[in-house]
């Protein structure tokens, strides 16, 4: 499924950086980042961003990437947003628990840029050929 519109949710700023910088190399996609996960939900819930996908971490104070999921899939409105888990985390039980809360799927964060971009060209709207 190629999206247009990414969400990613993730408090690691140089994390959004990339990110945005690796999704711009192979798409027209557009991209939001936002750091804050309560902040994220009040802008979902309120209508304030409208995305076709969700990139979220798991490790953010306040609200885990887990409790966020949970809570966007408890809201008509928002429960049919993909939400892909991309995070560090390796556990196969976190893993499991994102799935059965409703994620789409569980990506962890590559190492390097060139594998980060590989990884978004599948999800891409339009993807470039670099």
């Amino acid at each position: 499924m190629a999206y247009k519109k990414f969400l990613q949710i993730d408090d690691d700023l140089d994390d959004c950086e990339l990110f945005m910088e690796a999704l711009n190399a192979v798409s027209h996609s557009s991209y939001t980042g936002i750091n804050d996960p309560v902040e994220a939900y009040h802008k979902l819930l309120m209508m304030e961003i409208k995305p076709d996908v969700i990139f979220l971490d798991l490790n953010m104070p306040v609200m885990s990437g887990l409790e966020l999921l949970t809570e966007i899939k408890k809201q008509e409105v928002l429960q049919q947003i993909p939400i892909i888990i991309f995070s560090t985390s390796q556990l196969e039980d976190i893993k499991r628990e994102a799935k059965q809360l409703g994620a789409h799927d569980y990506i962890s964060k590559p190492n390097n840029f060139n594998d980060l971009k590989q990884i978004l060209r599948k999800y891409a709207y339009e993807s470039k050929l670099a």
